[in-house]
C-alpha cells in the first residue's frame, strides 16, 4: 500500500479517489429517485425541488464524500478521517436521504400493483421490528460499538470489500432509523406522534455520541497493529490521532441532531395546519348543512309548520346536544 504524502489544508479538499463499488450504489440510488420524479412530472404530479436537493446534495452527496474524498484517501494511514467516514455514513447519508422522502415518492411514481406490494413490504413484520425505534436505534449503537471494538474493523482495513460491506452496513443501520421517522408514510406504529418522534430524535442524539466519546476516552488503540504499522512519520500520534477521531464522532453527531430535530418540527407543524384546514373545512360543510335545515324548537314545534310532537329532548337539535367540537362552533354562531 502506497502511503499518501503529509494531509494539508489543501489536499484536504483537492485529494480524490475513485470507489466503483460506492459509485455504483450512487447511481442506482439517483436514477431511480430521478425515474420517480421525472414519472410524477409526466403525470403532471409536482414534487418538491427542495426534497430532490436534499437527497441529491445532502444524502448522495455525502455517501460520494465519505468514500472518495480525502477521508478515503487517508483512511489507511490515519485513524480520524476513518471515524468521520463512519459517522458520516450512518448519521449524516441518511438524514438527507430521509429529508427526500424516497419511501413516498416510489408509493406515488410505482405502478398501481408494483405500489401496494412495497407498501405491504413497508407494513410486513421483519420491516416493522427492524424499523422500530428502539430497534433501529439499538443496531445504530451495536453497529458502531461492533466496528470499533471487535477485529470488524482492522480487517476491514486490510480488506476492501470488507472495507465496503462495512460501509453499506453503516449506511443501511443509520437509515432504519432515519427513513421511517421523516417519512410522510405511516411506517411507524400510530403511538409514534410527531411529539413522541422528537422525544426519540433528542433520544438518538445522546446515544449517537456514544460510540464517539467511547472512542475519544478508550485506552487501548482501535485496529493499533495496523495503524502503527502503516503510520507515516508525518503523521500525530495513533493515540492522539484516535482521540482526534472521537472528538470528531461526537461533534458530528450532536451537530446532526439539531436539524434532525428541526425537520421533525416542520414535519409536525406543517400536519397541524393541514388537520386544521381541513377540520375548517369540514366546519364550514357541516354549518351549511345546519342552516340549510328547518329549526326545531325545544318544546318539539317546528318553526315551519307549527306542528307539535312529544318527546322534547329527542327533538332538539344535534347540536344543542352533542358536545363535539363542530357542535361549539355551530352554538357560538348563532
Amino acid at each position: 500500500m502506497e502511503t499518501p504524502p503529509q494531509l494539508t489544508d489543501g489536499r484536504l479538499f483537492s485529494s480524490w479517489q475513485a470507489d466503483v463499488p460506492a459509485l455504483l450504489v450512487v447511481v442506482l440510488l439517483g436514477g431511480l429517485y430521478g425515474w420517480g420524479v421525472l414519472r410524477l412530472r409526466r403525470r403532471g404530479e409536482a414534487w418538491p425541488v427542495a426534497r430532490t436537493a436534499a437527497f441529491a446534495l445532502l444524502g448522495l452527496g455525502t455517501i460520494v464524500v465519505a468514500t472518495m474524498s480525502a477521508l478515503a484517501v487517508y483512511d489507511r494511514v490515519l485513524f480520524w478521517p476513518a471515524a468521520v467516514q463512519n459517522v458520516l455514513l450512518d448519521l449524516i447519508a441518511p438524514l438527507g436521504l430521509a429529508l427526500g422522502d424516497p419511501l413516498r415518492l416510489a408509493l406515488r411514481a410505482l405502478p398501481e400493483r408494483a405500489a401496494a406490494r412495497a407498501q405491504g413490504a413497508m407494513t410486513g413484520r421483519v420491516v416493522r421490528l427492524l424499523t422500530f425505534p428502539l430497534v433501529s436505534t439499538a443496531l445504530v449503537l451495536a453497529t458502531e460499538l461492533t466496528i470499533y471494538f471487535t477485529p470488524y474493523f482492522e480487517t476491514a482495513l486490510a480488506d476492501n470489500w470488507l472495507h465496503q460491506l462495512m460501509y453499506l452496513q453503516l449506511l443501511l443501520a443509520g437509515s432504519l432509523f432515519v427513513l421511517p421517522v421523516l417519512t410522510r408514510e405511516e411506517a411507524l406504529p400510530a403511538w409514534c406522534t410527531h411529539p413522541v418522534r422528537a422525544g426519540l430524535v433528542f433520544v438518538d442524539g445522546i446515544i449517537d455520541a456514544i460510540p464517539g466519546i467511547v472512542v475519544m476516552t478508550h485506552g487501548t488503540l482501535i485496529a493499533g497493529a495496523w495503524y502503527l504499522s502503516h503510520s507515516p512519520s508525518w503523521a500525530p500520534d495513533v493515540q492522539h490521532d484516535q482521540q482526534l477521531g472521537g472528538g470528531a464522532m461526537v461533534s458530528i453527531a450532536e451537530l446532526v441532531a439539531l436539524p434532525f430535530l428541526l425537520a421533525i418540527l416542520v414535519q409536525w407543524a406543517r400536519t397541524e395546519r393541514a388537520e386544521t384546514v381541513a377540520l375548517d373545512r369540514r366546519l364550514d360543510a357541516e354549518l351549511e348543512v345546519v342552516r340549510a335545515t328547518p329549526t326545531e324548537t325545544k318544546t318539539g314545534t317546528s318553526t315551519e309548520t307549527g306542528t307539535s310532537t312529544e318527546g322534547p329532548d329527542l327533538v332538539r337539535p344535534w347540536w344543542e346536544t352533542e358536545n363535539s367540537e363542530v357542535a361549539e362552533r355551530i352554538r357560538g354562531q348563532r
